[in-house]
């Protein structure tokens, strides 16, 4: 497992964890990050990352993507 913030732009990866506080986890559930589905990072750049989640394109800070492991 690692953060989301490693993977690679274009590469498919499949969310295993979502770490940090029960508010931050739900934070990210309501944006589409569940467990057990697919994620796709865009581009990351700025301190900002746009991920493609639930056919949806999402941006998070590099922060947030840190407690997404895949």
């Amino acid at each position: 497992m690692m953060p989301l913030t490693f993977a690679n732009a274009g590469e498919i990866n499949t969310i295993k964890k979502i770490g940090g506080k029960p508010k931050v986890k739900k934070h990210l559930e309501n944006l589409g990050f569940i467990v057990g589905s697919d994620v796709t990072v865009i581009t990351a750049a700025g301190g900002n990352v746009i991920v493609n989640v639930k056919g949806t394109r999402v941006a998070i800070s590099s922060e947030m993507a840190q407690k997404i492991m895949i």
